[in-house]
């Protein structure tokens, strides 16, 4: 088991085919993601980090997970794509999850300003051996959704997922290998994937009640309402356990395919709450 240990990738550009959808495979390390996922994520930004319902449940888990860390420093993002564009919010982000101090950011308002400090963000994630390809500064600047979207993505994967390991298991598969031993024993839970096995809500129920049983009476519950069984774990991690709210029970129903990199990035808030309390 690993917990988050502050390091992260890149060289001033956002995720290409080779780290915004997937991990470094460069190191030889466990790290290394197989190229199965490799193709699935290739697909996926070709088609569907341009739909607008994935879109909308990145901008919602994204924003509250970037804000679960800025609150450390007093402060937050209210619009992704716009908060971030003169680089100051995005090296505190990174300064917060890291633990370390970035270069110190230019304070003007002009545009060079603000990709001065942006480019500082880049070349500190670059300096953590992560390939970050495809973009500059510029489309951050300018307030680009999508490649503002992919570059808070990679830092995801790198800060809250890659280090996750699991029976020697390690970033997805670890993380997916976690959630079905833990799920195993509930009825009507199958856990096989980070979109539709989360539908009914029941697996996030059984996860809470694996390691809290005292919040959830889990045998209540029936598949038939997945918008009551989202919302109750939504509610009972964010009251008894500190983890931000981050998706909208009404999305996850009504997609066809909920977004996985939504779904991963809140799970792997009750892998490392669960596992800071030595109960992973």
């Amino acid at each position: 088991m690993t917990t988050v240990d502050g390091t992260a990738n890149g060289n001033g550009a956002v995720p290409s085919t080779d780290y915004a959808n997937g991990f470094n495979q460069n190191n030889g390390t466990s790290n290394v993601i197989d190229g199965n996922y490799m193709e699935q994520e290739e697909e996926w930004e070709r088609a569907g980090l341009l739909d607008p319902a994935w879109e909308k449940q990145q901008r919602k888990t994204f924003t509250v997970w970037c804000n679960s860390h800025l609150r450390k420093a007093d402060t937050q993002i209210e619009n992704i794509e716009e908060d971030f564009r003169n680089g100051l919010k995005l090296m505190l982000l990174l300064e917060v999850i890291s633990g370390e101090t970035l270069p110190k950011p230019d304070r003007g308002k002009m545009r060079f300003h603000k990709i001065a400090n942006v480019n500082k963000a880049l070349d500190f994630i670059a300096s953590k051996d992560v390939k970050l390809v495809s973009i500059g500064a510029e489309e951050i600047v300018d307030g680009n959704a999508k490649m503002t979207l992919g570059l808070i993505w990679t830092i995801i994967l790198r800060f809250a997922i890659q280090d996750i390991e699991v029976e020697a298991s390690t970033a997805k598969e670890g993380l997916l290998l976690w959630c079905q031993r833990k799920t195993s024993p509930y009825k009507n839970v199958n856990v096989h994937n980070f979109h539709n096995s989360w539908k009914d809500g029941l697996a996030f129920c059984a996860l809470i009640h694996r390691h809290r049983p005292e919040l959830i009476d889990y045998n209540s519950l029936t598949r038939e309402d997945p918008v009551r069984n989202l919302n109750l774990a939504f509610d009972v991690a964010e009251k008894h356990l500190n983890i931000p709210k981050m998706l909208d029970a009404e999305d996850i129903k009504t997609s066809l395919k909920p977004d996985e990199r939504a779904i991963m990035t809140y799970i792997s808030s009750y892998y490392h709450t669960f596992a800071n309390a030595q109960q992973a």
